[in-house]
């Protein structure tokens, strides 16, 4: 087990000023994998546009498996980092070093979000109280009052997932491309990073929720730009952590 560094409450500051500069000097590729993400929101919003409580669970629980998908971000900052050209094609099979503790991370990701989707419909057919919210008004519709123990719950069930997910993926994922280890190891290594600077993971959370909001509340085109400065910063939150 490597060891784990104990950081201040700033640091994710740091890590974020680092991966907005990884996300200039490679603005072509990393714009690429923005607009995947991005075009990845629409798909789902344009497939279920009339069934709105599907586009919640898919949208919210398609960011659970973002740790696994932004593996060509970290890759990007580890080629920027051993001085080697940003381009966007050696990034895209960037797992193949150690395919199998990635792919098998990948699935547990994928378990976690299926799992994510179901207990998302749950509540809706449990709590939700109007007519299943539209396109055009579901913000409105869910989070008035009306709604209040629906939105309760749906906020906790879902901050259960995003919880979990984000303990066993902080580091661990840049841990795999980085170093030939299992998922086990990356997973612990990640926990213990987590509960070694719980005032920094606080900061950090609260920082990915808010941009991967703002990208939210501008139809997605924000991610475009979020998502992979967000990418570049998990490389940078591992390498600080991470021995």
């Amino acid at each position: 087990m490597p060891d784990v560094r104990r950081l201040p409450a700033s640091a994710p500051f740091g890590w974020l000023a680092a991966g907005w500069r990884d996300y200039c000097a490679h603005l072509l590729p990393s714009t690429f994998y923005g607009l995947c993400f991005a075009t990845m929101g629409w798909l789902i919003v344009f497939t279920f546009r009339n069934a709105y409580e599907y586009v919640s669970a898919l949208v919210t629980g398609f960011f659970l498996v973002g740790p696994f998908f932004a593996i060509g971000l970290y890759d990007l900052s580890r080629r920027r980092e051993r001085g080697l050209p940003g381009r966007l094609a050696p990034t895209l099979d960037a797992w193949r070093g150690n395919m199998g503790a990635i792919g098998m991370f990948g699935l547990v990701l994928g378990i976690v979000l299926l799992v994510w989707a179901r207990a998302s419909l749950i509540v809706f057919a449990l709590l939700y109280t109007g007519e299943m919210p539209n396109v055009a008004g579901f913000v409105g519709q869910v989070v008035s009052i009306e709604n209040i123990e629906f939105l309760v719950a749906y906020v906790c069930v879902g901050g259960f997932f995003a919880l979990l997910v984000f303990a066993i993926s902080v580091v661990s994922v840049p841990m795999l491309l980085d170093r030939n280890t299992d998922g086990v190891v990356a997973v612990v290594t990640s926990l213990r990073a987590v509960g070694a600077n719980l005032p920094a993971m606080f900061v950090w959370g609260s920082i990915i929720v808010a941009l991967i909001a703002a990208g939210f509340a501008l139809y997605f085109v924000g991610l475009v730009v979020t998502v992979p400065v967000i990418g570049h910063a998990t490389w940078h939150a591992y390498r600080a952590l991470i021995e």
